[in-house]
């Protein structure tokens, strides 16, 4: 992860390096000769890497993309220049977000070849890589539904899709915040490890009365889960536990009810299926992590619930 300001745009660039066990620090030292290289010991998750960046810096707007993303020219001019002129309870802006490379969608009921890499829509068509394909959106900003699920919003869209500037949350691949709303709600959770932490964060600034918005010409290119793998056993584990854990930190009962039983019917019915019961065991043993530990994610509800000064209903998810 790394916290990045376009050339010509910054004040400071900051590298973080996340525990790599390579020789990636000497490169990006030797690569990145004006930027600031902050080499963790160890990967502690998206949020530690994130909020080192952000702590190594006194700058009022802190710009995040990711490692597996490419910013298009003005990216951080853009992300800087909205901020500028939006209201000042906007706390953070989202960019563009582009997949890499070309995607043709494969006809219903029809399979990716086993060494193929697919990914699925909102619709649950199959996409996957082809040359002369389409190129299509991975977000415009993070949408949650009322079941607790964070998505992105505009997931395989095409790419000249028009959307509101009014959004949720903004995705931490690829955002402007403010400090001042930094230090209002803090840092990303470094508890989550990775994923929802951009979520959860967009939850405690709306209850604290701040807003997203999404700015079309901040642009980058994004390899999906090029880090994790949309399937891999930390990607299915994290995802469906830090879905819940949002979810009782911060939504309104209903939604938290729906969150679990979804997550509990996902583990159930996969472990009919011979070919999900892999994931079918991590989303329930994600299910019983969530219960474990559910005096603490209570006491943080009731945490959030002292500090907030916007009624949890007024930004239930969903509505």
């Amino acid at each position: 992860m790394r916290a990045v300001l376009d050339e010509g745009a910054a004040d400071q660039v900051v590298v973080v390096d996340n525990g790599s066990d390579d020789d990636s620090v000497a490169v990006l030292r030797r690569d990145l000769p004006e930027a600031t290289v902050l080499a963790l010991g160890m990967n502690g998750g998206f949020a530690v890497g994130a909020n080192a960046g952000i702590r190594h810096t006194d700058a009022d707007l802190v710009v995040l993309l990711n490692n597996d993303a490419e910013p298009a020219p003005g990216f951080v001019a853009a992300l800087r220049d909205h901020l500028a002129t939006a209201p000042a309870a906007v706390a953070a802006v989202t960019g563009r977000i582009v997949l890499a490379g070309r995607w043709t969608r494969l006809p219903a009921g029809a399979a990716a070849a086993p060494d193929q890499r697919a990914l699925r829509d909102h619709d649950g068509h199959l996409w996957v890589p082809s040359p002369d394909g389409e190129v299509r959106l991975n977000s415009t900003g993070v949408r949650v539904d009322r079941a607790g699920n964070g998505s992105d919003r505009d997931w395989f869209a095409p790419a000249d899709r028009v959307a509101d500037t009014a959004v949720f949350g903004f995705s931490g691949g690829a955002a402007a915040i403010r400090r001042a709303a930094l230090d209002d709600v803090g840092l990303l959770d470094e508890s989550l490890f990775m994923y929802y932490e951009d979520t959860e964060l967009a939850w405690r600034l709306r209850r604290r009365g701040w807003r997203v918005e999404y700015a079309a010409d901040a642009v980058v290119v994004h390899d999906h889960s090029a880090s994790s793998g949309v399937r891999s056993d930390l990607f299915v584990f994290r995802n469906a536990r830090n879905r819940l854990v949002v979810a009782l930190w911060h939504a309104p009962w209903p939604t938290v009810l729906r969150a679990a039983v979804r997550t509990l019917a996902r583990g159930l019915r996969g472990l009919a299926g011979s070919s999900t019961r892999r994931e079918a065991r991590l989303v329930l043993a994600a299910l019983a992590d969530v219960v474990g530990h559910l005096p603490a994610h209570l006491a943080r509800r009731v945490r959030q619930q002292r500090v907030a000064s916007v009624p949890r209903g007024a930004v239930e998810p969903g509505a």
